[in-house]
């Protein structure tokens, strides 16, 4: 990373964006926040780094040539069982609109829809909203008794925080949380068994089942993740490499480059 690099902030700034910021300027590098949703021209021909929203990313990515790291749609998927502890597929939403069963159903990527469980396929967007081959992950339903955000550098958990118990938000340290062993030990299965199929800076969601039975829940652009408790200088990191300037990028991370859209003004 250069001595002239920024990091540009979304103009609806959230907590996370905050602790950035401030981590950022700790460390000497400048940041800017947007004041409207299109790259700010002060910022032109500087290498810039983003933390934000899709919808920011979409609007400013191409301007500044950023290479956004995203999991692939099928990543949950395409994991083994013992490691989801349900029955997850990657469908499109024409085919999800004929489910006539209770599922969990989510966009993969963007929230172009609610992710919740449906009681059938028949409250998704029509075809009027959304094309019909928009991608969907389907779950049959579980419950994640605690749920923990992990963001990952290189293969390794760089930060981590509790995020929910039960199903409610519930925000703790790793560290300070009674099953810190068995997020940690978990969290190594997963990127063992995932290192060929994901970027190298990436957020992972996991958390215990019913009978304790440790299991994926999704994974995320850092870019665009809430940080919980997870130590902000620790998530900068993450977040640098995940939403930089396509010249940086390792080789290897080039087929996890979000599409960006061409935006005319």
């Amino acid at each position: 990373m250069t001595t002239d690099a920024v990091l540009l902030l979304t103009p609806r700034i959230n907590d996370t964006g905050l602790q950035l910021r401030t981590a950022a300027g700790h460390r000497g590098l400048r940041t800017h926040t947007a004041t409207a949703w299109r790259a700010p021209e002060e910022l032109l021909g500087s290498p810039v780094h983003l933390y934000g929203g899709p919808l920011f990313a979409d609007a400013v990515g191409g301007a500044f040539g950023l290479a956004l790291l995203q999991p692939p749609d099928d990543f949950a998927a395409g994991l083994p069982a013992e490691l989801t502890g349900r029955r997850l597929a990657l469908t499109t939403l024409a085919e999800a609109r004929r489910l006539r069963r209770p599922m969990f159903l989510k966009p993969p990527g963007d929230k172009l829809f609610p992710a919740k469980v449906y009681p059938d396929g028949s409250g998704l967007p029509g075809p009027d909203a959304l094309d019909d081959d928009t991608p969907v992950l389907t779950s049959e339903v579980v419950r994640f008794h605690r749920e923990y955000r992990l963001f990952v550098l290189d293969g390794e958990v760089r930060a981590a925080s509790r995020y929910a118990v039960d199903g409610d938000l519930d925000v703790a340290p790793l560290d300070e949380d009674p099953y810190h062993a068995e997020v940690t030990a978990f969290a190594a299965d997963v990127l063992a068994a995932s290192a060929a199929v994901l970027p190298s800076a990436v957020v992972i969601d996991v958390g215990p089942l019913d009978g304790d039975r440790w299991a994926v829940v999704e994974a995320n652009s850092a870019w665009a993740s809430g940080g919980y408790a997870c130590a902000p200088e620790a998530v900068l990191d993450v977040v640098l490499r995940a939403g930089g300037p396509a010249g940086d990028l390792p080789e290897t991370d080039r087929r996890y480059c979000r599409k960006l859209p061409e935006v005319v003004h």
